[in-house]
């Protein structure tokens, strides 16, 4: 039998059982994307990469470009485990109401709620 027991008043929506599936999933993240940039941080080419100059020169924009998207995914993964940590975790950063358990399940790193992100979204 699975107790749904809520934790703090900003994440009141979420049970107990919730809570720690997320911060399981966001801490797989984190090590997944600790990873990620270890192995984008080794050497770029190997030898036989190095005489297609062009490829190699590519290859490493990519790089660059997955390490820079790596590096803001962690950041956004660490920052949604600080709001665990200090208890306002699942709450929007902009309209201050809880994000729907539906869309922390699916991306536990979310700041806003879909409104808000839209948004967002539609004035970036």
């Amino acid at each position: 039998m699975v107790t749904h027991q809520t934790i703090g008043e900003s994440t009141a929506h979420l049970s107990a059982a919730d809570l720690a599936a997320l911060r399981e999933n966001l801490h797989e993240q984190r090590l997944f994307r600790q990873e990620q940039l270890r192995q984008l941080a080794g050497p770029a080419t190997s030898r036989a990469e190095d005489r297609r100059g062009r490829q190699a020169a590519a290859q490493m924009e990519v790089r660059v470009k997955l390490a820079a998207s790596a590096r803001m995914v962690l950041a956004d993964v660490e920052a949604a485990l600080a709001r665990m940590q200090e208890g306002s975790y699942g709450t929007c950063h902009l309209c201050r109401r809880p994000v729907d358990r539906q869309r922390l399940m699916i991306v536990p790193q979310a700041r806003y709620c879909a409104r808000c992100q839209q948004v967002k979204e539609a004035t970036s």
